[in-house]
């Protein structure tokens, strides 16, 4: 059966608060609409949820049993309504450790200050998150991945130290650190790539790996060698002149940073802290 919901709430107010003047009050309308909405309902149900005295009104048993049931059920909308407002005004990133690392989390601060009312929570996990208020930031590659979806393509090139000498393999085989992937779905680096098209002997270099580029990043800040890496990472170290390149060319890649299904994100805050994130990575 259906029933008018406007009638329900008048009816749970006037049953709550004993008054259809107090429950007129409270829903913002007149002692007389809020009898004729209960009237309907009861005209609908086929039963007296009130008795009516003069300037009184009491519940019948079948109105007590429906005034529980009323009040819990709209109880438990607004306890969902409260819960997803809650939700919408936290965003939550999932991504690499080394984006989180490098580029997301030292930009917080200035996002926190355009932004104040604004909510982000970041944190590394390989797992695509489904709730509408996550955005997953992946690694990837862009043949397997929708062009939609692909926030930032990616460039690798080898950085050092900012005392790094200027040319460091001029004289003699240097360390290089670059990355095999956790995820063996990935190809490797472009670094036959990058040696190629610099026209450089791969006997210059001493090639050791770790499974994050971060790691390798920081060994290349602690002057322990080079590493070769993705330009999207080193930017804001290059900018601090923590690191920096050697004039050689950049290499392109299939890989990219992307988030699945990226179309969904529709609520205000999430599309905030995408066009952030975009905004960011295409510095």
């Amino acid at each position: 059966m259906q029933v008018s919901l406007q009638a329900l709430k008048a009816f749970e107010a006037a049953a709550r608060l004993g008054s259809f003047k107090a429950a007129a009050d409270e829903l913002s309308l007149t002692p007389t609409a809020i009898s004729h909405h209960i009237n309907n309902l009861e005209n609908r149900l086929n039963v007296d949820l009130f008795y009516r005295q003069v300037r009184k009104i009491t519940l019948t048993p079948t109105g007590e049993y429906l005034s529980e049931a009323t009040s819990n059920g709209f109880n438990l909308i607004n306890q969902a309504l409260a819960t997803v407002q809650a939700k919408g005004t936290a965003v939550k990133i999932t991504t690499t450790s080394s984006l989180a690392a490098l580029r997301l989390i030292p930009a917080l601060q200035e996002l926190s200050k355009s932004q104040p009312n604004l909510e982000v929570d970041i944190s590394t996990s390989e797992a695509v998150d489904k709730q509408l208020h996550t955005l997953p930031i992946r690694f990837g590659q862009q043949r397997n991945i929708n062009a939609d979806d692909i926030i930032k393509t990616e460039q690798f090139n080898v950085f050092g130290s900012y005392k790094a000498a200027d040319i460091p393999w001029q004289n003699g085989p240097v360390t290089l650190y670059t990355t095999k992937w956790k995820n063996n779905s990935l190809s490797e680096p472009p670094i036959k790539q990058w040696l190629t098209q610099n026209n450089l002997d791969p006997a210059l270099f001493s090639i050791k790996t770790f499974d994050q580029e971060l790691f390798g990043i920081q060994e290349a800040m602690a002057d322990s060698g080079l590493v070769f890496c993705s330009t999207t990472l080193v930017q804001r170290l290059l900018d601090t002149e923590l690191l920096k390149n050697f004039n050689t060319h950049v290499v392109e890649s299939d890989f990219c940073y992307y988030i699945p299904n990226k179309q969904r994100f529709q609520t205000r805050n999430t599309r905030l802290v995408l066009e952030w994130v975009e905004g960011l990575l295409s510095l």
